[in-house]
């Protein structure tokens, strides 16, 4: 998927092997890459994407799995998360095929990209196995949710053998059980959004929980001499604006902390805390302050119960 991971297991289980590790997370890796990545033109969602035909398609487990998690994320949202925004993300030069562009898109192209976006025109087969276009143009873009998808597939194959302390990562989202080498549970730090350093902002403890951040920190692009988030808002076809630097969400499952801490930064603070307090979503949202200077916070009352000092 075009990223990295990491795994650490505190305590290995006497019945349990290094190699049995790696396999678990080997075979994880293969499957959710066949399966979910758009680097690979030869996955599964590659071709459901190259594929103009608008009768089902059936479909991996692994492929129905992320629609389903990400169409509930959508209805919960009004919207704002939307796995049919690649087009959109192409566009603006940030897809995987689109590795730059000169100009912002106009009105026009956007618009026209608009007709062919929308997680209403993907439809979930009643037999459970299968995908169907409701227009023919239709894209798929899970790379803000697939992460968090094979991190959690990790958790359950760790689970099933016996493990019961670890901590993965991949492409930055965490999901933790247990407790850490220094015998607590795992303490995980959420970043300051700054772009040119790594620095700890707050620190959330985890057992049987994920933690993601979204933010326009790391990934943004300077066109026109603007500057431009890769977190499209599917509503206006335009990356995300505003002061709000970072939002990271804690759910027992890293797939949909991953696609909720995107949804929660495209509705904003405002509307996003509103969202986070509805559904009891544990959330972080960091804004700039006008002045540059720092950075001012909120936060849901199910993030507070999980955070720790800094030290």
């Amino acid at each position: 998927m075009g990223t990295t991971y990491s795994v650490t297991v505190a305590t290995l289980p006497p019945a349990v092997r290094r190699e049995a590790i790696q396999s678990a997370i080997d075979r994880v890796l293969d499957e959710v890459n066949g399966s979910l990545s758009t680097y690979d033109s030869r996955s599964e969602i590659s071709r459901f994407n190259a594929s103009a035909t608008t009768d089902p398609i059936t479909v991996s487990p692994s492929l129905r799995a992320v629609v389903a998690i990400a169409g509930e994320v959508s209805v919960a949202t009004g919207g704002a998360f939307d796995i049919t925004v690649g087009p959109l993300v192409g566009a603006w030069g940030f897809g995987v095929d689109s590795p730059g562009a000169e100009i912002a898109p106009g009105a026009d192209a956007i618009k026209r990209l608009q007709a062919e976006v929308g997680y209403e025109r993907l439809e979930l087969g009643a037999d459970g196995h299968s995908l169907r276009k409701k227009v023919p143009g239709l894209q798929l873009d899970v790379n803000g949710i697939a992460p968090g998808y094979a991190v959690d597939l990790m958790a359950e194959r760790f689970d099933a053998i016996g493990i019961r302390d670890y901590l993965v990562e991949l492409g930055g989202e965490v999901r933790a059980r247990g407790n850490s080498p220094a015998g607590r549970p795992w303490r995980v730090a959420v970043e300051a959004p700054l772009s040119g350093e790594r620095k700890p902002y707050a620190l959330v403890e985890l057992d049987g929980l994920a933690v993601s951040t979204s933010g326009d920190y790391r990934d943004f692009r300077e066109l026109n001499g603007r500057r431009f988030s890769h977190t499209i808002d599917p509503h206006t076809g335009a990356p995300v604006a505003g002061d709000l630097a970072s939002v990271s969400v804690v759910h027992r499952s890293a797939a949909f902390a991953d696609a909720y801490s995107t949804a929660l930064m495209v509705l904003g603070t405002g509307a996003g805390i509103a969202v986070a307090d509805r559904l009891g979503l544990a959330a972080l949202f960091i804004e700039r302050e006008a002045n540059g200077s720092g950075f001012t916070e909120r936060s849901t009352p199910a993030f507070d119960r999980l955070r720790r000092p800094l030290r």
